[in-house]
């Protein structure tokens, strides 16, 4: 019998239908879990993790793995803070300082693995202990902001819907969401984004048709460090502070289990940045509901999300075996 979607779409299927069955159990099970306000907090609480995500997906898509991003959030988040309190810097010019600097630094990453040939693993693992470390050196303790372009996002955040009364959604979820429909257009209708599926479906075949694989490789790493200190920016408006120690703490096994959640084969060449979307949003729902439940320990989160990045991981397996016995 023939599958009514390509085969390669699976995933992200069943993820979807995962994220949807558990959506309408946990509704059925706690009385306020449907609501607008819990709603937009899936966006909203989870846009640090989301952006995250969604960078690390072109590297994953590509071919590659990326460890730094938790800890580009935490280096971000306290420099920040600090040119914001300490050197008197605006929060604008700070912040677009900050996103060039995480640029650069994914840049010089990706430049390190395409020209020296080194593993992506062990070559981000450095650079996660070089950003976290450079954001303890920073200051070890969090950092307080205290601006009025803060206050006016935290006052934009609490504002309803005219003529409803309803909570709009906070900055940190248009800002998850704008990067999100960009990242789509970008993986799903540009040269580079058709570039970055090529080099992971096989790097040899894609030098072999003329493609920039350097370039792409090189810009994929900087995507994603670009969007970890956009993280970084964005957990300093969610919580009005910088943490080099906290903030982007384990982050990136949460960022990279989304991803894989969303159907995107960590071989590369396979996955969609909407996958990714539906992955964190399982994560937020499975979080959400166990703080409903009040009685469990917040560790089974971590159980939950275990359980279904393993059975995704045997799916995507399984898809594979059989695609390559119809070849």
């Amino acid at each position: 019998m023939r599958l009514p979607l390509a085969r390669k779409n699976v995933p992200v299927a069943a993820t979807t239908l995962v994220c949807v069955l558990l959506y309408v159990a946990a509704c059925l099970r706690y009385e306020h879990f449907f609501s607008w306000l819990v709603f937009i907090n899936f966006f909203g609480d989870n846009a640090v993790l989301g952006l995250a995500a969604i960078g690390v997906t072109f590297v994953i898509l590509g071919g590659g793995i990326d460890l730094s991003m938790g800890a580009i959030i935490g280096c971000t988040s306290i420099t920040v803070a600090k040119l914001i309190t300490a050197g008197h810097v605006h929060p604008l010019i700070a912040i677009g300082l900050v996103l060039a600097l995480g640029a650069a630094f994914g840049a010089g990453m990706g430049s390190v693995i395409q020209f020296f040939r080194l593993p992506p693993f062990l070559v981000t693992l450095a650079g996660m202990f070089l950003a976290r470390g450079t954001g303890l050196v920073i200051s070890q303790e969090s950092v307080d902001i205290r601006h009025p372009l803060y206050t006016a996002v935290s006052d934009f955040s609490a504002l309803n819907i005219p003529g409803t009364g309803l909570p709009m959604l906070p900055a940190t979820a248009l800002i998850f969401l704008g990067v999100l429909l960009i990242a789509m257009y970008t993986a799903g209708y540009t040269r580079f984004g058709r570039n970055v599926y090529a080099l992971g479906g096989s790097e040899p075949s894609a030098l072999l048709m003329g493609l920039p694989v350097g370039r792409t490789k090189i810009a994929t790493y900087s995507i994603s460090a670009f969007c970890s200190a956009l993280a970084g920016v964005v957990h300093t408006l969610y919580t009005s502070s910088g943490s080099a120690a906290e903030a982007g703490k384990m982050l990136e096994l949460d960022a990279i289990a989304a991803v894989v959640i969303g159907g995107t084969l960590l071989t590369g060449g396979v996955g969609y940045v909407f996958g990714t979307l539906i992955g964190v949003l399982i994560c937020g729902i499975i979080q959400t509901a166990i703080m409903f439940e009040g009685t469990l320990n917040s560790w089974w989160t971590r159980i939950a999300i275990g359980v279904l990045l393993l059975a995704f991981i045997l799916l995507q397996k399984l898809v594979q075996a059989r695609a390559a016995g119809r070849t």
